[in-house]
């Protein structure tokens, strides 16, 4: 899994979509996001995550924006999303995993770990596009 290469299209809910590279950030030690516009519409954005083996991203609350939307792209690892306090789900994922659109709704938590012995990479698409104060990273 390469993140020094670039995507340069997105197929999402049977469309195509040119992108445009933004800028890559650290998110954290092992967790790094390239971001992404869409030619075609500024509706919403792409946040492609890569997480290194063993690692996770930081458990975000999502407190605004329209859709989030977490879609598994590659590798091995789960995805944890909390509905309220007792309402917990869970998703493994492994390479013959389909690339599911999980919504993450206003007021749920998630968090993405990739397993011990894979890297992992999944697509965020935010509605409307990402801004600052979308997430709030939760003390874990």
């Amino acid at each position: 899994m390469s993140q020094k290469s670039k995507i340069t299209k997105l197929k999402f809910q049977n469309q195509e979509y040119t992108l445009n590279f933004i800028e890559s950030s650290q998110v954290k030690e092992g967790v790094t996001c390239d971001v992404y516009s869409i030619q075609e519409t500024d509706a919403f954005d792409l946040g492609v995550v890569f997480v290194e083996k063993g690692k996770s991203t930081p458990n975000q609350k999502v407190l605004k924006g329209e859709k989030t939307f977490e879609i598994f792209e590659q590798g091995e690892g789960s995805l944890i999303i909390n509905k309220g306090q007792t309402d917990e789900e869970v998703y493994a994922f492994s390479e013959e995993s389909e690339n599911m659109e999980i919504t993450v709704n206003i007021n749920q938590t998630m968090q993405w770990q990739a397993s011990d012995g894979s890297d992992l990479m999944f697509y965020e698409i935010c509605y409307p596009p990402y801004q600052d104060g979308r997430f709030e990273n939760i003390e874990e």
